[in-house]
Protein backbone atom coordinates (compact mmCIF):
# COMPACT_ATOMS: atom_id res chain seq x y z
CA UNK A 1 0.00 0.00 0.00
CA UNK A 2 2.93 1.98 0.53
CA UNK A 3 4.33 2.23 -3.02
CA UNK A 4 0.87 2.36 -4.55
CA UNK A 5 0.65 6.16 -2.77
CA UNK A 6 3.65 7.02 -3.49
CA UNK A 7 3.37 5.86 -7.09
CA UNK A 8 0.10 7.95 -7.29
CA UNK A 9 2.06 10.89 -5.80
CA UNK A 10 4.82 10.37 -8.80
CA UNK A 11 2.03 9.77 -11.34
CA UNK A 12 -0.02 13.14 -10.32
CA UNK A 13 3.38 14.76 -10.41
CA UNK A 14 4.44 13.64 -13.70
CA UNK A 15 1.32 14.51 -14.78
CA UNK A 16 1.18 18.16 -13.18
CA UNK A 17 4.80 18.61 -14.79
CA UNK A 18 3.80 17.13 -18.03
CA UNK A 19 0.79 19.53 -17.37
CA UNK A 20 3.05 22.39 -16.95
CA UNK A 21 5.27 21.65 -19.79
CA UNK A 22 3.17 21.29 -22.50
CA UNK A 23 0.71 24.35 -21.70
CA UNK A 24 1.88 28.19 -20.69
CA UNK A 25 0.95 29.65 -17.03
CA UNK A 26 -0.52 32.54 -16.41
CA UNK A 27 2.41 34.41 -16.32
CA UNK A 28 3.06 33.95 -19.69
CA UNK A 29 -0.60 34.84 -20.66
CA UNK A 30 0.13 37.81 -19.09
CA UNK A 31 3.21 38.92 -20.45
CA UNK A 32 2.23 38.52 -23.73
CA UNK A 33 -1.25 40.07 -23.59
CA UNK A 34 1.10 43.22 -22.17
CA UNK A 35 3.28 43.09 -25.44
CA UNK A 36 0.04 42.51 -27.60
CA UNK A 37 -1.36 45.59 -26.15
CA UNK A 38 1.75 47.47 -26.24
CA UNK A 39 2.05 46.50 -29.89
CA UNK A 40 -1.07 47.93 -30.59
CA UNK A 41 -0.63 51.11 -29.34
CA UNK A 42 2.62 51.44 -30.79
CA UNK A 43 1.32 50.69 -34.48
CA UNK A 44 -1.76 52.89 -33.26
CA UNK A 45 0.51 55.78 -32.07
CA UNK A 46 2.77 55.22 -35.24
CA UNK A 47 -0.56 55.78 -37.51
CA UNK A 48 -1.35 58.67 -35.88
CA UNK A 49 1.79 60.66 -36.38
CA UNK A 50 2.09 59.53 -39.60
CA UNK A 51 -1.28 61.13 -41.03
CA UNK A 52 -0.32 64.08 -38.77
CA UNK A 53 3.09 64.50 -40.30
CA UNK A 54 0.93 64.09 -43.69
CA UNK A 55 -1.56 66.63 -43.05
CA UNK A 56 1.02 69.26 -41.71
CA UNK A 57 3.58 68.26 -44.59
CA UNK A 58 1.01 68.93 -47.37
CA UNK A 59 -0.64 71.75 -45.97
CA UNK A 60 3.00 73.48 -45.43
CA UNK A 61 3.07 72.52 -49.28
CA UNK A 62 -0.25 74.60 -49.89
CA UNK A 63 0.43 77.39 -48.25
CA UNK A 64 3.67 77.80 -50.12
CA UNK A 65 2.16 77.29 -53.64
CA UNK A 66 -0.27 80.10 -52.87
CA UNK A 67 2.57 82.93 -51.53
CA UNK A 68 5.17 81.83 -53.34
CA UNK A 69 5.94 84.21 -56.16
CA UNK A 70 5.60 82.79 -59.44
CA UNK A 71 8.58 81.02 -61.32
CA UNK A 72 10.92 83.55 -63.15
CA UNK A 73 9.64 81.48 -66.34
CA UNK A 74 5.71 82.66 -65.87
CA UNK A 75 6.84 85.86 -64.70
CA UNK A 76 5.40 88.75 -66.27
CA UNK A 77 7.13 91.24 -68.15
CA UNK A 78 7.42 94.58 -66.44
CA UNK A 79 5.06 97.34 -68.55
CA UNK A 80 7.21 99.69 -70.66
CA UNK A 81 6.35 103.04 -71.13
CA UNK A 82 4.79 103.95 -74.52
CA UNK A 83 7.70 105.52 -76.87
CA UNK A 84 7.45 109.25 -77.16
CA UNK A 85 7.40 110.40 -80.06
CA UNK A 86 9.45 112.66 -81.73
CA UNK A 87 7.92 116.23 -82.03
CA UNK A 88 7.97 117.56 -85.39
CA UNK A 89 9.76 120.79 -85.40
CA UNK A 90 6.60 123.94 -86.32
CA UNK A 91 7.54 125.87 -89.32
CA UNK A 92 8.90 129.65 -88.34
CA UNK A 93 6.26 132.23 -88.42
CA UNK A 94 6.03 135.11 -91.13
CA UNK A 95 7.90 138.27 -90.29
CA UNK A 96 6.47 141.25 -88.42
CA UNK A 97 6.55 143.92 -91.46
CA UNK A 98 6.99 146.13 -88.65
CA UNK A 99 10.13 144.48 -87.15
CA UNK A 100 12.01 143.96 -90.47
CA UNK A 101 13.80 146.91 -91.87
CA UNK A 102 15.40 147.15 -95.77
CA UNK A 103 18.44 148.91 -96.46
CA UNK A 104 20.35 149.60 -99.72
CA UNK A 105 23.84 150.04 -100.35
CA UNK A 106 26.41 150.14 -103.34
CA UNK A 107 29.83 148.45 -103.33
CA UNK A 108 31.39 151.73 -104.53
CA UNK A 109 30.62 155.69 -103.53
CA UNK A 110 31.65 156.64 -107.42
CA UNK A 111 31.96 154.21 -110.80
CA UNK A 112 33.53 154.99 -114.24
CA UNK A 113 31.76 154.56 -117.56
CA UNK A 114 32.88 150.90 -117.90
CA UNK A 115 31.71 149.82 -114.51
CA UNK A 116 29.27 148.19 -113.12
CA UNK A 117 27.65 149.13 -110.17
CA UNK A 118 26.66 146.15 -107.51
CA UNK A 119 23.68 147.54 -106.11
CA UNK A 120 22.70 145.18 -102.98
CA UNK A 121 19.48 144.77 -100.80
CA UNK A 122 19.56 143.77 -97.01
CA UNK A 123 16.53 142.62 -95.02
CA UNK A 124 17.07 142.55 -91.66
CA UNK A 125 15.09 141.00 -88.03
CA UNK A 126 14.56 143.49 -85.82
CA UNK A 127 12.28 141.12 -83.88
CA UNK A 128 13.26 138.45 -80.63
CA UNK A 129 12.32 135.20 -82.51
CA UNK A 130 13.18 133.70 -85.68
CA UNK A 131 10.75 134.52 -88.61
CA UNK A 132 10.11 133.96 -92.33
CA UNK A 133 10.68 136.21 -95.24
CA UNK A 134 10.14 135.69 -98.89
CA UNK A 135 13.35 137.47 -100.54
CA UNK A 136 12.66 135.77 -104.24
CA UNK A 137 12.56 137.85 -107.56
CA UNK A 138 8.67 138.34 -106.88
CA UNK A 139 9.15 140.59 -104.17
CA UNK A 140 12.47 142.46 -104.65
CA UNK A 141 13.51 145.42 -106.65
CA UNK A 142 16.25 147.41 -107.50
CA UNK A 143 15.63 151.04 -108.63
CA UNK A 144 17.58 153.93 -109.90
CA UNK A 145 16.53 156.81 -110.16
CA UNK A 146 17.86 160.59 -110.52
CA UNK A 147 15.55 163.04 -109.28
CA UNK A 148 11.97 162.42 -111.47
CA UNK A 149 13.55 160.49 -114.12
CA UNK A 150 13.16 156.48 -113.78
CA UNK A 151 16.65 155.04 -114.68
CA UNK A 152 16.16 151.84 -114.19
CA UNK A 153 14.04 148.80 -112.39
CA UNK A 154 15.24 145.32 -111.90
CA UNK A 155 11.18 144.73 -112.96
CA UNK A 156 11.63 145.95 -116.51
CA UNK A 157 13.23 142.91 -117.90
CA UNK A 158 12.98 140.27 -115.27
CA UNK A 159 12.65 136.82 -117.13
CA UNK A 160 11.28 135.09 -113.79
CA UNK A 161 9.73 135.95 -110.56
CA UNK A 162 10.03 133.29 -108.03
CA UNK A 163 9.35 132.93 -104.18
CA UNK A 164 12.11 131.94 -101.64
CA UNK A 165 11.44 131.85 -98.28
CA UNK A 166 14.50 132.46 -95.96
CA UNK A 167 14.18 132.08 -92.37
CA UNK A 168 15.97 135.11 -90.43
CA UNK A 169 17.15 134.92 -86.63
CA UNK A 170 16.67 137.43 -84.38
CA UNK A 171 18.88 140.16 -85.36
CA UNK A 172 20.39 138.42 -88.48
CA UNK A 173 19.76 139.84 -92.02
CA UNK A 174 19.61 138.25 -95.79
CA UNK A 175 21.26 140.22 -98.50
CA UNK A 176 20.43 140.04 -102.51
CA UNK A 177 22.87 141.81 -104.71
CA UNK A 178 22.18 142.99 -108.61
CA UNK A 179 25.17 144.33 -111.30
CA UNK A 180 23.89 146.77 -113.17
CA UNK A 181 25.13 147.89 -116.00
CA UNK A 182 24.81 151.44 -116.62
CA UNK A 183 21.74 150.86 -119.19
CA UNK A 184 18.37 152.58 -119.13
CA UNK A 185 15.24 150.38 -118.49
CA UNK A 186 11.32 150.71 -119.11
CA UNK A 187 8.66 148.65 -118.40
CA UNK A 188 7.89 145.84 -120.66
CA UNK A 189 11.48 146.04 -121.37
CA UNK A 190 11.58 147.66 -124.33
CA UNK A 191 14.84 148.88 -125.88
CA UNK A 192 16.03 152.13 -125.06
CA UNK A 193 19.32 153.67 -126.47
CA UNK A 194 19.80 156.40 -124.24
CA UNK A 195 21.99 156.27 -121.53
CA UNK A 196 22.25 157.93 -118.23
CA UNK A 197 24.39 160.85 -118.23
CA UNK A 198 28.02 160.85 -116.55
CA UNK A 199 30.50 163.48 -115.74
CA UNK A 200 29.82 163.16 -111.92
CA UNK A 201 25.82 162.98 -111.96
CA UNK A 202 24.82 161.38 -108.34
CA UNK A 203 21.74 158.70 -108.69
CA UNK A 204 19.67 157.66 -105.92
CA UNK A 205 19.39 153.44 -105.48
CA UNK A 206 16.32 152.45 -103.81
CA UNK A 207 15.74 149.01 -102.44
CA UNK A 208 12.20 147.20 -102.21
CA UNK A 209 11.11 144.30 -100.58
CA UNK A 210 7.02 143.89 -101.37
CA UNK A 211 5.79 147.13 -99.50
CA UNK A 212 8.86 148.06 -97.88
CA UNK A 213 11.36 150.26 -99.36
CA UNK A 214 14.78 151.30 -98.18
CA UNK A 215 15.90 154.85 -97.71
CA UNK A 216 18.24 156.36 -100.27
CA UNK A 217 21.70 155.31 -101.16
CA UNK A 218 23.40 157.67 -103.65
CA UNK A 219 25.99 157.29 -105.56
CA UNK A 220 27.80 158.70 -108.52
CA UNK A 221 28.70 158.18 -112.33
CA UNK A 222 31.40 159.20 -113.82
Amino acid sequence: MGRQGSTSSRGKSAASAATGAGRPGAAVYRRRRLFAGGALLLALALLMGGLALGGAFGGGSEQASATDPAPSGTAAAPTSAAATPTPTPSAAPSCNQNLVTISAATDKGAYGPDDKPLLTLKVTNGGTMPCEVNIGTSQMEFLVTSGADRIFSSRDCQSTSEDLIKTIAPGASETANFPWSQARSVEGCQPVSAKPGGGGAYYIFTAKLGSKASPKAVFQLN
